[in-house]
């Protein structure tokens, strides 16, 4: 007869102790273990199974291997196929995580119409909703079609013979935080439940090629929720952010085996679902206040996808003995470094104002292409000078205040000119090397006191 015992497992990072603490020795977090139930019993086999794309216990050669298996699944969405890497392949596992009603299950029954559209099977597994409720919010979609399947359950075990008998391509899982393996003792959404329900999700797909999407609910930190080893488990990660009171939606890849987690997709949830934002530079501006002081456009490379967006500084004169430097969408050393090179270089007094610097619209700029748009902006609105507002600015800012050149500015200008901007303020390293569009005028730079000199007058 099997042995039983308890264990105490940390819902964060999955740390294992023989008795309950308060304190997590793992992650340092309070109050996360829970007492687990575990079954000691033989181990058995956990092979991928003889079907699939490849056979099990096999070793090939990687010149025999046919590359043709993991030819991408276009799903019909642009916007997505962008954040993927031009499509699902066959065999990964994407997680979608995102805030409560953001538009999770949403998006992912718009892929499973389009795949069904194109004669792929689809079976959506909806282990929070029932078939009427599922079936209610296709209707209002416009997602109907014959191969696409639903299956209101939580148990794993049904959800595997309803694969083997249904046989589809595309497995959709919402969430896998509700789905259990009646094996173990715990309950869903634990630490263990989540790893075995997610290990036996990737045998499937990787076994069967199967593309599988997995919804993720994530914590009041923004984090999905269960331990770390869930993203590492997956092949893709992908972030649905916005605010549910908004209508916009951005999609990001912050893990992806299979492409850049640089790109990024925008969508618009209307009355009949998200619908793609094909120019996200229209999206951003949309709302710009043209002549407004601390203002500045610049062109930001997002993945392969140039994309305009304002940098809005303010300066305060500051309360408190030592002013505060805020940034959201750059980083905030960042911003520092860049205020210490206003002081220094372009005798700015920055010593008693608090420094706030806003990227519109929730795009965060990594890239030091960001540096010249927000001394701009900073100077701008210490000084109460509107910027021009037909133009824009792309730099990275050095140390000694140079201005050093940046990759992609062809893109950067064309972007520029399709959105109508006719001046552009860029290093001089870069405006020999690039041909100029029509309408557009290139004032080229070598350092920061330059740049000031040329677009604001003191």
């Amino acid at each position: 007869m099997a042995k039983s015992k308890s264990v105490y497992r940390c819902q964060d990072c999955g740390y294992v102790a023989s008795r309950w603490m308060g304190k997590c020795p793992g992650c340092d977090s309070w109050n996360t273990l829970q007492e687990e139930a575990v079954v000691a019993e033989a181990p058995r086999a956990r092979g991928r199974g003889s079907q699939g794309p490849r056979k099990a216990g096999q070793a090939q050669r990687i010149t025999e291997v046919n590359s043709e298996d993991a030819v991408r699944i276009s799903l019909a969405l642009p916007e997505l196929d962008r954040v993927l890497g031009g499509g699902v392949v066959p065999g990964s596992l994407v997680l979608l995580g995102g805030e409560p009603g953001i538009g999770k299950s949403t998006l992912l029954l718009t892929v499973a119409h389009r795949l069904a559209q194109k004669g792929l099977p689809v079976l959506y597994v909806s282990a929070e909703e029932s078939l009427s409720q599922t079936r209610l919010r296709a209707d209002r979609l416009d997602a109907l079609h014959d191969d696409l399947y639903l299956l209101s359950e939580t148990n794993m075990d049904v959800v595997e013979k309803e694969i083997q008998k249904i046989k589809p391509q595309v497995l959709i899982v919402d969430s896998v935080q509700t789905v259990y393996v009646p094996a173990l003792e715990s309950a869903p959404g634990t630490v263990a439940q989540i790893r075995e329900v997610t290990a036996r999700v990737m045998h499937l797909s990787k076994g069967q090629g199967l593309s599988t999407f997995v919804v993720g609910h994530v914590t009041k930190d923004g984090n999905i929720a269960g331990p770390k080893m869930l993203e590492h488990m997956v092949d893709t990660v992908l972030y649905f952010e916005g605010t549910r009171h908004g209508s916009y939606r951005i999609l990001r890849a912050h893990k992806n085996r299979f492409g850049s987690t640089n790109e990024l997709g925008v969508f618009d949830m209307q009355g009949a679902g998200l619908v793609e934002v094909p120019n996200p530079s229209a999206f951003f501006l949309a709302e710009r206040n043209e002549g407004s002081p601390g203002s500045m456009v610049m062109a930001s490379m997002e993945g392969s996808r140039p994309v305009l967006v304002e940098v809005q500084g303010l300066c305060v004169t500051t309360a408190f003995a030592h002013p505060k430097r805020t940034a959201l969408g750059v980083d905030t050393t960042r911003l520092s470094l860049l205020a210490a090179v206003l002081e220094r270089t372009a005798g700015l007094s920055l010593a008693g104002q608090d420094l706030f610097v806003n990227v519109a619209g929730g795009v965060n700029l990594n890239e030091p292409a960001a540096d010249l748009p927000v001394c701009l902006a900073i100077a701008s609105s210490l000084q109460n000078r509107a910027l021009p507002a037909q133009m824009i600015a792309v730099g990275e800012v050095g140390l000694s205040g140079e201005i050093r050149g940046v990759p992609r500015m062809e893109a950067r200008l064309n972007e520029a000119a399709k959105m109508g901007f006719k001046q552009v303020l860029l290093p001089k390293s870069n405006a020999k090397k690039v041909d100029v569009p029509d309408g557009v005028e290139l004032i080229s730079v070598a350092t920061l006191q330059d740049a000031l000199d040329r677009v604001c007058t003191y």
